[in-house]
């Protein structure tokens, strides 16, 4: 079948781009994404499974000590929160009221509620799914779940070391270190939902789908570079 390319009037194009979420789209979508990300992570909590990043690591410390989920969440996630400066005040409002909601509500729904059974290849796919939407719905608020994320860009940035590789990294050493605990079984799902999230994120958080900016997060009126944040190439898909 062949490609059907559309032209965008250049009106069109500058009205997307000048388009601002309101504060209340803001809030809501911290709200929403939130509660996505924390039921994904005790759904996968209640299967034996982790999580990747931080959300994973906190997993580990609360099945190995007396420490709750949330509070080593919202621990583990400061230090790297210090790191989120150079993006803007805005960003680190957005992303310490994301961590805070999370870790509250990954605690409460962990309480609100229960799984007789649950078969944990589901809870792999369908917790890492929801992980990933809640993701999407922060990341086009101008938002972000602090953690590796962050380290991970800085030192794209400072070393150039490529922001994936950092992750990737300090997955499969968590996963080295939770083999010790965990059955093999456990650990490979694991992986099924680290792969899940990332997915869903490659699939869906697309920039030429979208063009609803947040705060100070605004590409240039008409500039090429702009078009192509945008819209890509300028193809449909």
């Amino acid at each position: 079948m062949n490609r059907v390319h559309r032209t965008v009037p250049a009106t069109a194009l500058n009205s997307a781009i000048l388009h601002r979420h309101a504060l209340h789209e803001d809030v809501l979508a911290i709200f929403t994404g939130a509660c996505l990300i924390s039921l994904g992570v005790v759904i996968q909590a209640q299967a034996q499974l982790l999580s990747g990043g931080i959300a994973g690591l906190s997993m580990f410390v609360a099945r190995l000590a007396p420490v709750g989920f949330w509070i080593a969440f919202f621990v583990f996630n400061l230090p790297f929160c210090a790191l989120a400066w150079r993006r803007g005040a805005g960003f680190v409002v957005r992303t310490l009221l994301a961590v805070t909601l999370t870790a509250a509500l990954t605690e409460r729904t962990a309480v609100w509620t229960g799984f007789a059974t649950i078969n944990p290849i589901y809870a792999a796919v369908a917790g890492g799914a929801l992980i990933g939407i809640g993701l999407i719905v922060l990341f086009r608020h101008g938002t972000s779940l602090g953690g590796l994320s962050i380290l991970a860009l800085y030192l794209q940035d400072r070393v150039g070391i490529r922001a994936g590789y950092v992750q990737m990294a300090f997955d499969a050493a968590l996963l080295l270190i939770a083999s010790s605990v965990l059955p093999a079984w456990n650990l490979v799902l694991s992986v099924l939902g680290m792969l899940t999230v990332n997915a869903v994120i490659a699939a869906h958080h697309r920039s030429d789908r979208y063009v609803g900016v947040t705060g100070r997060d605004r590409p240039r009126t008409g500039s090429a570079p702009a078009r192509q944040a945008l819209y890509g190439h300028g193809k449909d898909s």
